[in-house]
């Protein structure tokens, strides 16, 4: 059974046609004259629809890591989230885990079973060393009576959260999401029970602001910290607008995971550390958003495993 419905490749194929704004660059620029460097770039060129896509800069995101502090991720913190690897997993699991952990991976997210149930995916992993920390839930699973299957599922599987992929397009409203909170408090204290934690996962679509109000800020302020966190996707933030940094220092300790997705200058999915997204002032805040894993992620990979090297490349050399 297919419980991640709300991540399919669809779904995030879509979003990324969708007009956006962009968040951290690498650049160090101020989101609000980013944007009016976009425009008006756009405006020069003359060419309809320029302005949604950041522009080419010199450089990459690894210069600014390279540049960084002097602080590094932990090598046990750095994952993969597996449905960047969903199409060699769909011919070989183990080998593909085995392939992970040989990279240097030491923890997954769980997107997409592949057939197997959560007791099997348990021994692979046992089997090649790596955790999984988490999985991803449909939210009618997560809100319905599936909950309670789910959690014992997430608990196999040896993870300590829970995630909402998405919501339902019909929610995109301010009070959509506010019965979204409400069930999310429900479930979260379902999942507290379990020893687990309920989180949730953005889309570009989640930073739209509906009738003067951020979509993502109503789940922010109105569910429960102890019992509801997030999974902050950075590519999705930076491309709708949001500022990871801002929601590090202004919700402190509700971010446990990120998604570590990097985007290229035309706005399309990179390499972890080859694009515009400037990590390394991120994560300079992640502490104070309680970051625990970091796992990488991208939608579309050529090569799925030459993407997992760089990226896995990447974080363990980062300093921020």
């Amino acid at each position: 059974m297919d419980r991640t419905s709300g991540d399919a490749s669809s779904d995030d194929s879509a979003a990324v046609n969708r007009t956006s704004r962009t968040g951290p660059v690498r650049t160090g620029m101020a989101r609000r004259s980013f944007l009016g460097a976009a425009l008006g770039a756009a405006a020069a060129a003359g060419i309809a629809g320029a302005a949604t896509a950041p522009p080419a800069y010199a450089g990459t995101a690894d210069e600014a890591g390279r540049q960084g502090h002097g602080r590094r991720i932990p090598r046990s913190a750095i994952g993969m989230h597996l449905y960047t690897m969903r199409t060699p997993l769909a011919q070989d699991f183990e080998g593909t885990l085995e392939q992970l952990a040989a990279i240097g991976y030491a923890t997954v997210g769980v997107s997409g079973r592949q057939g197997y149930n959560a007791a099997q995916i348990r021994r692979m992993l046992d089997a090649t060393g790596l955790k999984a920390v988490l999985e991803h839930v449909g939210y009618d699973i997560v809100t319905g009576s599936g909950l309670h299957q789910a959690l014992d599922d997430v608990r196999t599987l040896g993870g300590k959260w829970i995630v909402v992929p998405s919501l339902p397009g019909s929610m995109a409203s301010p009070e959509g999401y506010r019965e979204a909170a409400r069930r999310f408090n429900q479930a979260g204290l379902a999942a507290r029970r379990a020893g687990l934690k309920l989180l949730f996962h953005n889309h570009e679509p989640d930073h739209r602001v509906v009738d003067g109000r951020m979509l993502y800020d109503v789940l922010l302020k109105e569910t429960d910290p102890a019992l509801v966190g997030f999974e902050l996707d950075l590519y999705w933030a930076a491309k709708g607008g949001g500022d990871p940094v801002g929601f590090f220092r202004e919700n402190p300790h509700r971010f446990p995971a990120l998604h570590v997705k990097d985007m290229a200058p035309d706005g399309d999915f990179a390499d972890v550390g080859s694009g515009v997204l400037d990590f390394a002032a991120m994560f300079r805040e992640a502490g104070r958003g309680g970051v625990k894993q970091w796992l990488v992620e991208h939608d579309r990979p050529a090569d799925p495993f030459l993407s997992a090297r760089n990226s896995y490349n990447y974080l363990a050399n980062l300093r921020y």
